[in-house]
């Protein structure tokens, strides 16, 4: 299986070559060769196998370069090492109006980037030494909560790499900031940006494809690398739990072969949705996708007019992983969609660079509305949500979460068919501990540690360890930069300056 960049398709490199890479020189994103498809036969080979074992037979029809001893150790390492809390990595829950929620945060920072930021780094490693580098690599990652913390702490002290995150100083929650400030590793340096996330995110794109940042490294044995969702090894474990939550649905009855239901996904970087619709295009009956976002709507309005508009105003609100602008993984939907028209892909793109837009033919937006729809819920009806929700029958559900029902309720109340609807549950509630205890009817005058409690006292559910944990730990990070000051900032941190 080789790999295209979205702006280049002559471009072909193989999977480990992609994961090395992070992102193509050219600034596109790597996209397969081909979408492996599966039969019944295949899902039912996948019933009654763990979801390591589920990930390592997936994984190979991607990463066909790596042998199946090797993904299976990276699948092992990753998923049965303890660092889960459920030994089925994943669980799925019903609320009262029977909708599922696919709770993906049992993992160590207790969110969904878990599942992915597990097993990268030992993709990453592996890569490396498939491709014959001699170089430490440097993972250099925006995030906007969750990747952060979750890659911090996948790439701790993991020998021949670094890992430096930038996240925007007001735009995460008091959870989120000390989970990265606290990060322990000797290879692991993390700094707050002046501004949103599309900043941090423009500055690291920006680093990555500056070729005399590239050179500096070079000269000094080192290379970038990514661990957000631009990473190829960073999106394909996504792929892979939605194809097992299908499986663990046929097996529990919930689901017959080829019984259609609908997937409502959160999503700011239009990552984990993009990963159901692979699932879907590899078999998985996928009815319908539906795209939640909070006021920062600029999917969903791009999804009801064709038009991409990152000009307008920037909201900070109760969900902040999904306080984006900027959705990166749309361009790997596009250039499929348009039948890899590379060219097009350039335009669109180097318009949404300099003038802050674009906008698509009427016929691929048709397209895309008849496999995705989507709809935004401000901080207000996500707070209500939860409170519906955990009044219905006690279930305690995060923002992000909660954005997801809403829009899911919503589809359920305006479609003409009923199908069985799915969510991607996407963090614990405690990350988001004060919004949360708001919703629920608490107090909220206090410290975030004291928050916590007063959520565990109120719902009965029992804090993470990994949280509580926080309240002793030493903060380790306090840098703060501006957008243009982060290419110094990281010569500086690597020795290059």
């Amino acid at each position: 299986m080789l790999y295209h960049s979205t702006r280049n398709k002559a471009l072909a490199v193989s999977s480990a070559e992609a994961i090395a890479q992070g992102i193509a020189a050219d600034g596109g994103l790597f996209v397969p060769e081909s979408i492996p498809e599966l039969t019944a036969a295949d899902f039912d080979a996948l019933k009654g196998l763990s979801y390591a074992e589920r990930a390592a037979r997936l994984f190979k029809l991607y990463l066909t370069d790596f042998t199946d001893e090797e993904l299976r150790e990276c699948t092992k390492n990753a998923y049965e090492s303890g660092s889960f809390e459920t030994p089925n990595v994943q669980e799925i829950a019903t609320l009262a109006d029977g909708s599922m929620l696919l709770e993906l945060w049992h993992g160590p920072t207790c969110a969904f980037k878990d599942m992915a930021l597990q097993i990268l780094p030992h993709f990453l490693t592996r890569s490396i030494k498939k491709t014959g580098i001699d170089r430490e690599v440097v993972i250099l990652t925006a995030t906007s909560g969750d990747t952060g913390k979750a890659a911090l702490a996948g790439f701790k002290d993991v020998p021949g790499t670094k890992i430096m995150v930038f996240y925007p100083e007001d735009g995460v929650s008091s959870m989120q900031k000390r989970q990265m400030q606290t990060q322990e590793g000797e290879n692991v340096r993390v700094c707050a940006v002046k501004g949103n996330f599309d900043d941090c995110q423009n500055g690291v794109k920006a680093i990555f494809t500056d070729p005399d940042m590239q050179k500096a490294l070079a000269d000094n044995g080192m290379q970038f690398s990514s661990a957000n969702s631009i990473n190829w090894g960073r999106l394909v474990p996504q792929i892979v739990y939605y194809v097992s939550a299908y499986v663990t649905m046929l097996e529990k009855g919930i689901l017959d072969h080829g019984q259609r239901f609908v997937l409502t996904v959160p999503t700011g970087n239009f990552g984990n949705i993009l990963a159901a619709w692979y699932a879907k295009q590899m078999g998985v009956p996928i009815h319908h996708l539906v795209c939640a976002s909070n006021i920062n709507k600029v999917l969903t309005d791009f999804i009801d007019t064709g038009v991409y508009d990152r000009k307008r105003d920037f909201h900070a609100t109760v969900s902040p992983s999904m306080d984006i602008l900027i959705s990166s993984n749309l361009e790997r939907l596009l250039y499929h969609m348009t039948g890899e028209d590379d060219a097009q892909i350039r335009a669109w793109f180097t318009a949404l660079k300099e003038d802050g837009s674009y906008q698509i033919p009427v016929e691929l937006r048709n397209r895309i509305q008849a496999e995705f729809s989507g709809s935004f819920w401000n901080d207000e009806a996500t707070k209500a949500m939860i409170g519906k929700v955990f009044a219905e029958n006690g279930y305690l559900s995060d923002t992000h979460t909660a954005v997801g029902i809403c829009a899911a309720r919503d589809y359920i109340a305006n479609a003409p068919e009923v199908y069985p609807m799915l969510i991607a549950s996407t963090a614990n509630p405690y990350k988001f501990g004060a919004a949360v205890l708001e919703a629920i009817g608490g107090d909220t005058d206090a410290d975030e540690y004291e928050i916590l409690d007063r959520l565990q006292s109120k719902s009965g559910m029992q804090i993470p360890k990994a949280l509580a944990e926080l309240k002793t730990k030493a903060v380790r990070f306090n840098d703060v930069v501006a957008q243009d000051e982060m290419p110094a900032y990281v010569k500086e941190k690597l020795g290059i300056a």
